[in-house]
């Protein structure tokens, strides 16, 4: 049971400097509003097999997560993985350069691993709430990084 949302954001920023600001995790918190802290896992700049604990409050829930960078490509995409209550999720960046900008598109995707038939029933009665909410929250993301890279 897969479930994708796609959004994408024009910054008046170039994809280097956006990349700057998509790939820094320790000031991820502060770029952030939704995520409350990060915790690093590993050492080293930002490339595949970074790993860091990240926390955030959603729906008034705070919950944390571990995240890793499944493929980096600088400055053009970048996928971050989570495995956290039975889903599967992948965020997938891309940038596009774009009339003198970039334009910012971010995939999520969620999958059930090993759906049961109880987590089939709630992906349809909730997914589609639960979709709505992560895209508002995904939307906030993208505007504030956009903020914080046109600011550079």
């Amino acid at each position: 049971m897969d479930h994708t949302t796609s959004l994408t954001q024009h910054i008046h920023a170039s994809p280097e400097k956006v990349w700057s600001v998509i790939s820094d995790i320790p000031g991820s918190a502060a770029t952030l509003s939704g995520v409350d802290s990060v915790q690093l896992l590993s050492e080293g700049p930002y490339g595949e097999g970074t790993r860091w604990k990240e926390t955030r409050t959603m729906m008034g829930r705070s919950e944390t997560v571990e995240m890793w960078v499944a493929q980096a490509d600088p400055p053009r995409t970048t996928t971050v993985k989570a495995l956290q209550g039975g889903a599967d999720y992948t965020s997938r960046f891309s940038l596009a350069e774009r009339n003198g900008g970039t334009d910012l598109t971010l995939t999520f995707g969620a999958e059930v691993v090993r759906p049961t038939a109880f987590s089939r029933i709630t992906m349809a009665l909730f997914g589609k709430i639960g979709m709505a909410v992560t895209r508002k929250a995904l939307a906030r993301d993208l505007a504030e990084i956009a903020a914080k890279a046109e600011s550079l």
